[in-house]
């Protein structure tokens, strides 16, 4: 399994439009894509930092989620609202425990 990790800082007072956002079509758009396994939002409401942890079977799927427009029409329903304080950080990683 490997694992998408985007951490960004949100504007202040914009974590709970960040929530919304996320629960309301995040996470539909993604349980539509292929070799998709879970996702997690985590925020720090004193910080503004968000986590994002997207899960997906293989490194494969993965990369097509990001090479498919998917990753980047996520971002800009954050970005085109102006939720984002800055860029959003990506980084990848191989799932190698989970319980």
């Amino acid at each position: 399994m490997h694992a998408r990790v985007v951490t960004v800082q949100l504007q202040s007072g914009m974590t709970d439009r960040a929530i919304a956002i996320f629960r309301e079509s995040v996470v539909p758009a993604a349980q539509g894509q292929h070799g998709f396994k879970g996702i997690q939002l985590l925020t720090d409401r004193n910080t503004g930092k968000a986590l994002v942890i997207s899960l997906w079977e293989t490194d494969a799927d993965l990369t097509a989620s990001e090479t498919s427009g998917y990753y980047q029409t996520q971002v800009i329903k954050f970005a085109g609202v102006g939720i984002f304080a800055g860029p959003p950080v990506r980084e990848t990683y191989e799932v190698n425990v989970q319980v």
